[in-house]
């Protein structure tokens, strides 16, 4: 498993959800962004406090998250 040293599980902070470096921004939140095909510069400007190896440790992290997981799917 790779080593994650932005990534901080706090149960006292953010009700326990992984975040960035303590900074009460949810791992979720930055993969939800990036989903939303919002660009490293976007996240930046939204979210000052990042750094661009927060953006790049939260995507590694959530496919750590998921590997080897089944995930819920709907057949169509």
């Amino acid at each position: 498993m790779a080593q994650f040293d932005r990534i901080t599980i706090d149960a006292s902070q953010m009700g326990g959800a992984p975040c960035i470096r303590r900074l009460r921004i949810p791992v979720a939140t930055i993969v939800g962004l990036v989903a939303e095909k919002k660009t490293d510069t976007e996240i930046l400007q939204d979210y000052p406090d990042l750094e661009p190896d927060d953006i790049r440790q939260a995507l590694a992290y959530a496919a750590e998250a998921v590997r080897e997981r089944q995930l819920p799917l709907r057949v169509a």
